[in-house]
C-alpha cells in the first residue's frame, strides 16, 4: 500500500500524544488566518470540506468560531473516524458529489505515492471552487525544517516542484500553503503572489 497500512490508535499516540506534531492551538492559529484571508479576499466560506482530519482541530475551532459554516471532515483512518466523528474517504478514490468553499488538506499528500497523490489532487480540484490550504512537507523541508522527533517520516519525499507543477493545473498559488481555484479569478497585487 502506498501509505501506512493504517493510521491506528498506537499512530495517534505516537504523533498527537505528549509531543504533537501540531498543537489543537497551534492549528487555531492557523484555521483563524486561513479564514480571515478568505474574509480578506472577499471569498465566502460558508463550507469546508477536511481531508485527513486527524484529531479534529480544524473542526473544533470552526464550531467555536464559525459554526454557521457547513463542515465536512473524513480521513482514510477507521481509528480517527470512529474516535473522532469523520466520514471514511480515501481521497486517493473519491470524489466529493459537490463543491466546497475552502477544502483543507492538512498532512495528507505526503503519505500518498505518485499515483495516489495526482489522484488526490484531481478530486481535490473537483470538490473546490475557492480555497484550498495544503500543508505537504518537501524533501527539502524533511531535511532541513522539520522537528523529526515529533514528525512521522515514513513518508513519499518530492520536490516543491513536483507539488507546484500538478496543483498548478488548477490552482493559483498565493502563498503561506493557500491556493485558490484558477475559476475564481481572484485580482492579487503582485507582491501578493509567491513568484
Amino acid at each position: 500500500m502506498p501509505r501506512r497500512a493504517t493510521f491506528d490508535s498506537e499512530y495517534y499516540e505516537r504523533f498527537y500524544g505528549d509531543d504533537p506534531v501540531h498543537t489543537r492551538g497551534k492549528v487555531a492559529h492557523l484555521a483563524s488566518a486561513v479564514h480571515s484571508l478568505a474574509q480578506w479576499w472577499d471569498i465566502p466560506v460558508q463550507s469546508v470540506l477536511d481531508i485527513g482530519a486527524g484529531p479534529g482541530y480544524w473542526r473544533d475551532w470552526y464550531a467555536a468560531n464559525q459554526p454557521d459554516v457547513e463542515y465536512v471532515s473524513t480521513d482514510v483512518s477507521e481509528h480517527a473516524c470512529a474516535e473522532y466523528g469523520h466520514e471514511l474517504r480515501d481521497i486517493t478514490k473519491w470524489r466529493p458529489s459537490r463543491r466546497f468553499d475552502l477544502v483543507v488538506c492538512h498532512g495528507v499528500l505526503h503519505y500518498l505515492d505518485a499515483k495516489g497523490a495526482e489522484a488526490a489532487i484531481e478530486n481535490i480540484a473537483a470538490a473546490s471552487h475557492g480555497l484550498l490550504y495544503v500543508e505537504a512537507p518537501t524533501s527539502s523541508d524533511l531535511d532541513n525544517i522539520v522537528d523529526t522527533d515529533s514528525t512521522d517520516m515514513s513518508v513519499t519525499r518530492r520536490t516543491a516542484s513536483w507539488y507546484r507543477t500538478r496543483l498548478g493545473r488548477r490552482f493559483e498559488q498565493i502563498g503561506a500553503g493557500l491556493w485558490v481555484a484558477r475559476s475564481v479569478g481572484l485580482p492579487l497585487y503582485e507582491l501578493e503572489r509567491p513568484r
